[in-house]
């Protein structure tokens, strides 16, 4: 800053801030450090915008390839829509489960001002590292680390309410399938199923569950134990589960849901292609997205921001658990 600028920031005048600058001159003691605070405050500032790489880095899983995308495809959708609003870049690095290298890389070369977690883990080493060096982070999903910006859904009070919804149709008997109970996502779901068991007096045990295996692999167990075990509704813990229970089904012959019914915890665009189309929880994933990117934007950027978002979601009921279809 010029010292006309610095005299009108101040109101002092021109000849005050060149004395108390340069030493020279009768200057209070208090106006000097005034005006020598505020000029070493607009160096600093000045310092941190020019270091500024104007990149957030967004850390996708690697399973996206294998099928389950669309959560995060849509996500990306809107960081980078929020991104580009500020004038930032978006930087992606896709992480293995317990592997950090890659995001390492991008922290520690300072390719990145900001990172956004895209999945959150128990014990996530990721969440861990990134708050030990007090790193500006965002996560579509829940943790324990106040320190990082959270934007979700009420994973556990949806899944719950779909469940009670679905007994209140009739439904006694289900299946729960989730791909890893290492997901917070998952795991909630899973809280969310058991409650509404719990609470409308159906035994649990009497339930089978596939956690940590609703793999492509054992799709064939699987769908036999189903059947064997005269399930009535399968509740897939999400749409790429969904997806290949559908096609598995309906590939062998059976009626949907005259034969049985099936729900998902999260919604896809696939799971309305299908014949008939599948009961489901709909998440605005990009709106989480777009919602975490400008909360940490605005952390970077010293303005307000809000480190806790939970998003809506809709309960969206089709012909896949229709009790009308079965009789």
């Amino acid at each position: 800053m010029t010292l006309d600028e610095i005299a009108r920031e101040l109101g002092y005048s021109k000849s005050t801030v060149s004395r108390a600058l340069s030493g020279k001159g009768r200057i209070s003691k208090e106006t000097t450090e005034i005006i020598r605070n505020f000029v070493n405050n607009q160096e600093n500032e000045q310092k941190e915008i020019k270091d500024c790489t104007h990149n957030i880095g967004v850390v996708l899983p690697a399973d996206i390839y294998f099928g389950g995308g669309d959560f995060f495809h849509n996500c990306l959708f809107g960081i980078c829509e929020a991104a580009s609003m500020f004038g930032y870049n978006v930087l992606i690095t896709i992480r293995k489960q317990h592997s950090i290298s890659e995001l390492q890389t991008l922290v520690e070369n300072q390719r990145v001002d900001g990172i956004i977690i895209t999945r959150g883990l128990e014990e996530d080493v990721a969440l861990k590292y990134l708050t030990d060096i007090k790193f500006p982070t965002a996560l579509t999903g829940t943790c324990d680390y106040d320190e990082v910006i959270q934007v979700d859904t009420d994973n556990e009070g949806a899944a719950e309410r779909l469940i009670t919804m679905l007994i209140g149709r009739g439904f006694t008997k289900f299946a729960f399938l989730a791909k890893d109970m290492h997901f917070i996502a998952d795991k909630k779901r899973y809280d969310g199923f058991c409650k509404a068991l719990l609470k409308n007096g159906i035994q649990q045990q009497n339930q089978l569950f596939s956690v940590d295996s609703a793999k492509l692999e054992f799709l064939d167990s699987i769908v036999t134990n189903l059947i064997a075990e005269k399930i009535q509704c399968v509740i897939c813990g999400d749409d790429e589960i969904c997806t290949m229970i559908m096609s598995k089904l309906q590939s062998e012959g059976y009626r949907i849901p005259k034969d049985i019914a099936v729900a998902s915890l999260y919604n896809s665009s696939n799971l309305e292609c299908f014949s008939p189309a599948v009961t489901a929880i709909n998440v605005p994933a990009a709106q989480m997205g777009n919602m975490a990117c400008k909360q940490l934007i605005l952390k970077l950027m010293n303005k307000e921001y809000r480190s806790r978002t939970t998003v809506d979601y809709d309960i969206l009921f089709r012909k896949s658990t229709n009790l009308d279809s079965k009789y």
